[in-house]
C-alpha cells in the first residue's frame, strides 16, 4: 500500500523514522491518517529531515519502496492547482452532477410513465377497433338476414 510520509529524526533512538500522513485508497483517492503512525528506517538510512516521501509498504509493514515525493507533489500542483480548481469548485461540480443525475432520473421516470400511458391508449384503440369490427359484422349480418 502506498503512503505519503514525512521524515523525522527520533532523537531517543538516534535514527530516522517516517511519520505516515496519508494512505492511497484508489488512483486519485487518499485518506488522511489522523493518528500519529511511525515507521523506523534504521540507523543505516540517512535522509533529510522533514522530507516528504512516498513509501510503499507490504502487508506486513515492511518498506518495499521509498522515493522523494517532490515530483508527485509537483504533478498534483500542475494537474489540479494551476487550473484554479479549488475544493469549493469541486464540491460545486459534484453537486451539479448530482442535480443532473436526479433530473435525468425524473425525466426517465416521466418517459416510462408516458410510455405506459401510450401503451394503454393503444390497447384501448385496438379494443375499440375490435368492437367496431364486431358491430360492423353484426350490422352486415342483420342486413343480410333482412334481405
Amino acid at each position: 500500500m502506498l503512503y505519503l510520509a514525512q521524515v523525522h529524526k527520533n532523537e531517543f533512538l538516534d535514527q530516522y523514522q517516517l511519520r505516515l500522513l496519508a494512505r492511497q485508497e484508489a488512483d486519485n483517492l487518499w485518506t488522511i491518517i489522523p493518528e500519529e503512525a511511525f515507521i523506523l528506517l534504521g540507523k543505516s538510512n540517512i535522509i533529510s529531515e522533514n522530507l516528504l516521501v512516498l513509501v510503499e509498504l507490504s502487508l506486513t509493514g515492511d518498506i518495499e519502496k521509498l522515493e522523494d515525493a517532490s515530483n508527485w507533489v509537483l504533478s498534483i500542483v500542475q494537474t489540479y492547482l494551476t487550473t484554479g480548481m479549488t475544493p469549493d469548485l469541486l464540491q460545486q461540480e459534484v453537486e451539479q452532477a448530482e442535480q443532473w443525475r436526479q433530473s435525468l432520473t425524473l425525466q426517465n421516470q416521466d418517459l416510462a410513465r408516458r410510455s405506459l400511458e401510450l401503451e394503454a391508449r393503444r390497447e384501448q384503440i385496438q379494443a375499440l377497433e375490435e368492437s367496431l369490427k364486431r358491430e360492423r359484422n353484426g350490422y352486415q349480418r342483420d342486413i343480410n338476414d333482412d334481405s
